[in-house]
């Protein structure tokens, strides 16, 4: 009889105080599932290797459990293999990227070791910052940290392809975060086009439109994410893609013509006169219902809805507004729908709001 230790969906069935791997680790706490995985606390038992610093008996590390299916431990495989080529690429570990420990296998399945760290930004939003936002010193202090994570990615020629504050994870103090979660992961050059690419509220518009990629998609996904990390509202929460796609113009206007000319799923969003065709739900048969719309400029630009009224900013110190102002413009130029005039993440750690 095989040991029944997957449950239907093939992850494995983990218990608190299980060891794992010959001895080497013992199962503190389950954290949780993904799509691919689950993901445990350990202590570390026994060294791997005592000349390495990092293999002190008695220290936290956290393992990610790939599920039991040949297609999640090929991606599972891959995700440690990118992981690793990112960290020999920082020696120094000071890019902000998660750091991979070792992998190892247990009743079948692939397991990644990595550092432990405390919560992710999404649980900062919530606990510091619900509906109202993070200071501005945390805010710039985190763009920096992810834009130093996102210049080691492209200068190593890898798309993250799934930032979003749930997989960007903060230290114990809250001062210092890792980008995490690089199980979508994959080089610009074997990026393929699909439209569900990225956590939708987080998707840049070439994604969605079906046009080539690389990493300007993740300078989109970090706008997204700073923008709610000020404000703590999502900035696109698009019900669909075409919804998407609609939000994304009234912040910033109209998509030029030749970018909807060669996307491979334009005809589902726009005419031929390229105007935009919404999906809207008839509010009394809740049916969907196509209405052409014929958008010009931006209705709801970042300046008006991160500005506050002039009655305020009369009274704010000229310093303060001027932080307002240069995020503004940051998240103006991570922003552009057309992914070739998108800031750089190296142009990016230069700009005022980071560098200033």
């Amino acid at each position: 009889m095989v040991d029944n230790v997957d449950d239907p969906e093939g992850y494995y069935r983990i218990t608190p105080g299980e060891i794992l791997d010959d001895g080497r680790y013992q199962v503190t706490i389950n954290l949780g599932k993904g799509m691919f995985s689950s993901v445990v606390k350990a202590k570390v038992l026994k060294a791997v290797d005592q000349e390495r610093r990092q293999d002190v008996v008695g220290r936290e590390v956290a393992i990610k459990v790939i599920r039991s299916q040949e297609s999640m431990y090929v991606a599972g495989r891959k995700e440690a293999q990118i992981l690793k080529r990112l960290n020999d690429a920082d020696p120094e570990d000071r890019k902000h990227l998660l750091r991979l420990e070792r992998t190892f296998e247990h009743r079948g399945h692939l397991c990644i070791v990595t550092e432990s760290l405390s919560m992710n930004l999404r649980d900062v939003i919530k606990r510091f910052g619900k509906d109202v936002g993070l200071n501005m010193r945390a805010v710039r202090a985190y763009a920096h940290q992810m834009l130093l994570a996102l210049s080691l990615m492209r200068k190593c020629n890898i798309v993250h392809a799934d930032i979003k504050p749930d997989n960007i994870l903060v230290t114990e103090n809250k001062a210092s975060l890792k980008v995490c979660d690089l199980g979508s992961a994959s080089d610009v050059v074997d990026g393929e086009i699909t439209p569900y690419l990225v956590s939708r509220f987080y998707r840049a518009p070439e994604i969605i439109l079906g046009l080539s990629y690389d990493t300007a998609i993740d300078m989109w996904s970090v706008g997204c994410t700073l923008y709610e990390l000020y404000t703590g509202k999502i900035l696109f929460p698009g019900r669909s893609n075409n919804h998407m796609l609609l939000l994304m113009m009234e912040v910033k206007g109209k998509f030029n013509h030749r970018m909807i000319k060669k996307a491979t799923f334009g005809e589902m969003h726009f005419d031929e006169g390229l105007n935009f065709i919404s999906i809207e739900k008839d509010k009394i048969t809740g049916q969907d219902v196509a209405k052409t719309l014929v958008l010009s400029k931006a209705t709801k630009d970042l300046r008006s809805r991160l500005l506050p009224p002039s009655s305020v900013q009369v009274k704010m110190r000229d310093e303060e507004l001027r932080m307002i102002q240069n995020l503004i413009d940051l998240l103006d130029k991570c922003l552009q729908l057309d992914p070739s005039r998108r800031i750089t993440p190296r142009d990016a750690l230069l700009h005022p709001f980071v560098a200033g």
